[in-house]
């Protein structure tokens, strides 16, 4: 058991941390700090989703033709409130707004930071009771004092300064790196205080997982099907046949992958050939957080944060884990280039 007194907080760790981001005097570090309030916000909602009633759709769609629900709704105002009110951001892309939501206050035109962000990762598993998250990506603005606009959040991945995610489960994480890797902190229930629980996390060097939804196998390219029976097939040096795990949160299967040693694989289909996933919102953040814990993160193709995004909502077919599992994956992708 950890003594108390060496337990070191989120707060502490990031502020032990500034050196890596001298140019922020602090505000990154307050911006990072905004993220965790308003996760834990979200957190005590999602408990108490089966005594409330928030459970359920809003009877509308978001700028992505899915019915809202309105954990959804509650946590993507909360996000809005909570980086609004810090004055470090002067910009939001949300997966739930079809535009930018610029702050023009007199505080918050002045943020250094803008923030694309998933407020509930997989919220289609709520009812279900199963982990769902929060994805997270901050950029520095390129434009002057004012209001963030869209060109502050059109940025490839290289450009990230900090992303990370929450996810909500059994217990309640956040992960996220500044460049400088990755740490994950779990939320203690009792004082309300995220506490670093898993430092410097990394791929294991034995990875055995597959994620993806087989459903979906007729609509998948060649590549990818190759790809299925290559990890499917009994090669002891290889550790194959690989276990198939599909929870169906892009969070909760990324971590489980990060912690057990995985890939996870969402790719374009002949119904939606550039793939499902959110390239500002999804993509490019848990790319940053895998490169950083020595993976690798690649639409089949091109390094996923090399990617130039034209749209606020673009996609991007999305495979990541492993160095060496994306790299098999991408032999099989580009073999025979469809």
């Amino acid at each position: 058991m950890v003594h108390r007194s060496k337990i070191t907080t989120l707060t502490e760790f990031i502020i032990q941390r500034q050196s890596e981001y001298p140019h922020a005097k602090g505000a990154l570090t307050r911006l990072l700090n905004d993220i965790a309030t308003a996760a834990k916000i979200v957190n005590r909602e999602i408990n108490a989703a089966g005594l409330v009633d928030i459970l359920g759709t809003v009877g509308k769609e978001n700028i992505q033709g899915e019915t809202q629900k309105k954990l959804d709704v509650f946590a993507n105002e909360m996000f809005i409130t909570a980086l609004k009110g810090g004055g470090e951001c002067c910009a939001i892309a949300s997966e739930e707004n079809e535009k930018v939501i610029s702050f023009s206050n007199e505080f918050s035109e002045l943020g250094k930071y803008v923030v694309a962000m998933d407020p509930l990762d997989g919220s289609s598993n709520i009812e279900s009771n199963v982990s769902i998250g929060t994805i997270f990506s901050i950029y520095r603005r390129v434009t002057e004092a004012g209001g963030g606009t869209q060109q502050d959040l059109l940025q490839p991945g290289v450009n990230l300064a900090a992303a990370g995610y929450v996810i909500y489960g059994s217990s309640t994480m956040l992960v996220y790196t500044t460049g400088k890797g990755v740490n994950g902190f779990t939320l203690d229930p009792s004082v309300g205080i995220f506490c670093l629980s898993h430092p410097d996390m990394k791929f294991p060097s034995s990875a055995h997982i597959y994620s993806i939804n087989e459903g979906n196998y007729i609509y998948f390219p060649e590549g990818v099907k190759r790809y299925i029976k290559y990890c499917q097939e009994s090669d002891a040096d290889t550790l194959r046949p690989y276990t198939s795990r599909y929870i169906g949160s892009l969070v909760a299967d990324f971590h489980r992958n990060l912690i057990k040693g995985g890939i996870f694989l969402y790719p374009g289909t002949t119904k939606n050939p550039n793939g499902k996933l959110r390239l500002l919102y999804e993509c490019n953040p848990i790319a940053y957080i895998a490169e950083q814990a020595g993976g690798k993160a690649s639409n089949g193709f091109k390094r996923i944060m090399n990617i130039e995004p034209e749209t606020l909502h673009q996609r991007a077919p999305f495979f990541t884990g492993p160095r060496h599992m994306v790299e098999k994956l991408e032999s099989f992708l580009q073999e025979n280039p469809e």
